[in-house]
This record gives C-alpha cells, sequence and structure tokens, in this order.
C-alpha cells in the first residue's frame, strides 16, 4: 500500500490532480468533490455486482448449473470490476494522502481492533444438505 501511495503521490502531481491546498475552502471544496467522485464510484463496482447476478440469472434460465453461471458471470465482469475497484482506491489513497495517512499501518492497526472485539458479528453458511 505504500508503494501505492507513493505512486499516486508523483501521479497526482503530474497529472495536476492533486487536492487543492491553497487555503482551507478550496480543501474543503476539493476533498468533497474527491469524495463525491469516490462514492460515483462505489455506485459502479454495485452496478458490476449486478452485472454479474443478472449475468448468471440469465445462464442459470438457459440450464447452466448456477455454481457454472456464476464462475463464467465472474470472468466476465472480472476486469470491468477490477477497473472500477482501482477507481475506488484511487480516491482513497487521494485523499488519504492529503491527510499523510499511512494506509497500511491503518489497515492493520484497524483489521487487530477488529480481531479484538467482544461483539463480533457471526457468519454462517447455509449448507443445502442442512435438511437431510
Amino acid at each position: 500500500m505504500r508503494e501505492i501511495q507513493s505512486f499516486a503521490k508523483e501521479y497526482l502531481k503530474q497529472m495536476n490532480w492533486e487536492i487543492n491546498t491553497d487555503n482551507y475552502e478550496r480543501s474543503r471544496s476539493s476533498l468533497l468533490n474527491n469524495y463525491m467522485l469516490l462514492t460515483t464510484e462505489v455506485g459502479e463496482v454495485a452496478e458490476e455486482l449486478r452485472k454479474t447476478f443478472n449475468i448468471t440469472n440469465t445462464f442459470i434460465q438457459e440450464g447452466l448449473s448456477e455454481e457454472e453461471a456464476f464462475e463464467i458471470a465472474k470472468g466476465l465482469v472480472k476486469e470491468d470490476l477490477g477497473k472500477e475497484f482501482a477507481d475506488c482506491i484511487a480516491y482513497i489513497v487521494k485523499i488519504a494522502n492529503f491527510f499523510d495517512l499511512d494506509l497500511e499501518k491503518s489497515y492493520y492497526s484497524k483489521m487487530e481492533e477488529v480481531r479484538n472485539r467482544k461483539n463480533k458479528d457471526v457468519s454462517y453458511s447455509i449448507s443445502k444438505n442442512s435438511s437431510e
């Protein structure tokens, strides 16, 4: 992640896409604009997921098993989904760099905090054979 953050600093400078630091109001406006763009990209991730499920359902209707249909659908959206995640990462890194955050350190610290929570979410899987 540190390499990505370092790359982003130089890339944004070269592209003249840095968050404005002239004064509070311009920084505020620039941050809000970049946050808005981030949320737009998150919506595009949702669209790719929706496309995956629609493709899967179409293949199921054509006679494929759920597993086969889902694997094919995932393969068909993989590249575009990756691009949308990359866009999200770019905006997150851009905002984090503005605040001089070490995202890698923040990530591992947060994961340790979650690991040590007393009130953890519990997950379970539903087996098709559970009624047998």
